[in-house]
């Protein structure tokens, strides 16, 4: 069988002005069967629409805070450093992959990133702006394979027909998290607090995203390979 060819969006340091890449993001896509390839950081339509139709699927990376703008408000004091070209690639690259119907898995940034693409708004800083009567910590310290707190896994949901359970313990390290969830997308999973960890798009065969980082707990987490495993799967049929 073709192995899929799986786009990872890159990680940006502005002070390097650099791209960047996590390795568990790459280790697990290939530890599942697939090839993952590190795409460039560009806004140029012909570029994003030849990446979206000669990939087999797309991964969104984690990393900086999504531009306020994206939905309709101003940044806040605590709201951390975005980069307009990473938002605005991204965005383009979301809208054509979402027509074409191929798979994309969203990581922390990617859950918010498709929140904010399909119509909902986010926490800017969940400490600052989240009012909740359960009290969840949703930034731990290393190391970050750890979990961290449980969540609630909504039965019905590709999240749950991939995990097989209710509950999960997973690991958190965000700042940032959805505040409002358009009707394009269903919450899969959810915080004590409430907050919500996990997002699909049901008319499509493989929109995922979660709040925390299977990539770093994939190599000790049966929970983690599993979703690694079913996106690459995902990308395996779309070939």
């Amino acid at each position: 069988m073709k192995k899929p060819m799986i786009g990872v969006l890159p990680l940006y340091d502005s002070g390097k002005d650099s791209y960047w890449m996590l390795p568990g993001y790459m280790k697990a896509i290939e530890q599942e069967g697939g090839i993952p390839v590190i795409l460039p950081l560009t806004t140029d339509m012909d570029n994003i629409t030849a990446l979206a139709e000669n990939f087999d699927g797309f991964l969104f990376t984690g990393g900086h805070d999504i531009n306020p703008k994206m939905y309709k408000e101003t940044a806040e004091e605590f709201c951390g450093e975005w980069c307009d070209e990473r938002d605005e690639m991204e965005k383009l690259l979301f809208d054509r992959v979402t027509e074409l119907n191929k798979p994309a898995f969203g990581i922390c940034r990617g859950l918010q990133l498709f929140n904010v693409l399909s119509g909902g708004s986010l926490y800017q800083d969940i400490p600052g702006q989240m009012v909740a009567e359960i009290a969840v910590s949703h930034k731990q310290k290393p190391p970050y394979a750890d979990p961290s707190h449980s969540v609630h896994i909504c039965k019905g949901t590709l999240l749950h027909d991939i995990l097989q359970t209710e509950h999960i313990e997973v690991n958190s390290y965000h700042h940032q998290g959805i505040k409002t969830l358009p009707a394009a997308l269903t919450a899969a999973a959810a915080a004590e607090d409430g907050l919500v960890e996990a997002v699909t798009m049901e008319n499509k065969r493989f929109i995922l995203a979660v709040q925390w980082h299977p990539e770093f707990s994939y190599t000790a987490d049966s929970n983690s390979r599993r979703l690694f495993s079913a996106f690459v799967n995902a990308c395996h049929i779309s070939n």
